[in-house]
């Protein structure tokens, strides 16, 4: 395709997968001249697979390729982040952290300052919109792959300058494009891997290698009886159910996680349910100014949207819940959506 000065320029965020190559695929098709950007997250071996299978994407679509050196940023914002908040007994959302910190944070701010892109694109199932003269988010048309919950932190100097080029096609027709046009990532499986936990380590022994093993107890959360230990809080997380091992007349659940005294309370799923939280570093897509008002809510990725009430104080918040929910988890984001259109307004970290 030949150049001409009025051509427009999409950096795209290419990770060498299926939605990313397909992104650059449309936007060149478009008319943009697409430069892909690959950042290198890790020294470790699968960081490196990822930058070359994302310059053989590149190279198959005739289409620059940059690799950005991202190791320090992404050990001090996301891999840090992830083992401290293990560390505090709480569960982590890497993906949120990498998406605010990596995507649009390094890369982003490298595409937009140093490359003077028109836009910058991702692979992201997501429908950018107006609201009046603000922009925020919208449901793809895929509502399975539907990834708003992942960029509640985007702020309208980076939406004005996004775009999500799946928005409008189903997981299916990417793919049916993909194997059209032969990109090499055509048959690759979507990840829900831990990008830095390279297999065949699991995270239970990723954190068996960084915090050890340090016995404590399971504690009856009603009754306050010892039931069996464990080999570390680190282990656990709220609402786990498999890997307890502990002899029981009824199933059990975590229910809550000491982590000064290195005690797993557990009980039977009745326990795990809860009817408010309260939330930290709230962030808004859109100038919002109210302090009191109800939303439909998500507090983790995998599950159906919840009606819920906010009160905002000051940077924090407490959201009540209509019907009471499962496994409240200390770290993971609680996110807004409109109870009546379902755009993101914003969302915040559970305390």
């Amino acid at each position: 395709m030949e150049q001409n000065s009025n051509q427009k320029t999409a950096v795209v965020a290419l990770s060498g997968g299926v939605d990313s190559s397909v992104c650059c695929y449309l936007l060149r098709e478009q008319g943009y001249k697409v430069i892909g950007i690959t950042g290198k997250m890790t020294n470790l071996p699968c960081a490196d697979i990822t930058c070359q299978n994302a310059k053989k994407v590149a190279d198959n679509l005739g289409i620059e390729h940059i690799v950005l050196d991202l190791t320090e940023d992404f050990n001090k914002n996301v891999i840090e982040y992830f083992n401290n908040t293990y560390k505090n007994g709480k569960t982590p959302n890497p993906c949120a952290m990498c998406n605010k910190t990596i995507k649009w944070g390094k890369i982003f701010d490298y595409a937009i300052k140093e490359i003077n892109a028109d836009v910058f694109a991702t692979g992201h199932y997501a429908n950018i919109q107006n609201i009046g003269e603000y922009k925020t988010l919208f449901p793809a048309k895929d509502e399975k792959k539907d990834q708003m919950y992942f960029l509640y932190s985007l702020n309208q100097a980076q939406l004005n300058k996004t775009i999500f080029p799946l928005y409008e096609y189903e997981k299916f027709q990417v793919r049916e494009i993909a194997e059209k046009i032969d990109i090499p990532s055509k048959y690759q499986k979507d990840s829900l891997d831990t990008c830095f936990i390279e297999k065949p380590q699991t995270l239970k022994g990723y954190l068996h290698n960084l915090l050890g093993d340090k016995k404590g107890d399971f504690i009856h959360i009603q009754t306050g009886k010892k039931l069996g230990e464990h080999s570390g809080f680190y282990h656990y997380t709220i609402g786990q159910r498999k890997g307890l091992e502990i002899a029981y007349t009824e199933p059990l659940y975590v229910i809550k996680i000491d982590a000064e005294n290195n005690i797993v309370y557990v009980g039977e799923k009745k326990y795990a349910y809860g009817n408010e939280l309260k939330l930290k570093n709230l962030s808004f897509v859109y100038p919002f100014e109210e302090k009191s008002f109800d939303v439909k809510t998500k507090i983790r990725y995998n599950m159906e949207k919840v009606e819920a009430h906010v009160e905002i104080t000051e940077n924090e918040a407490i959201m009540t819940f209509m019907e009471p929910v499962y496994s409240i988890t200390p770290a993971q984001i609680a996110v807004f959506y409109d109870k009546n259109d379902g755009h993101l307004i914003g969302g915040g970290e559970i305390i």
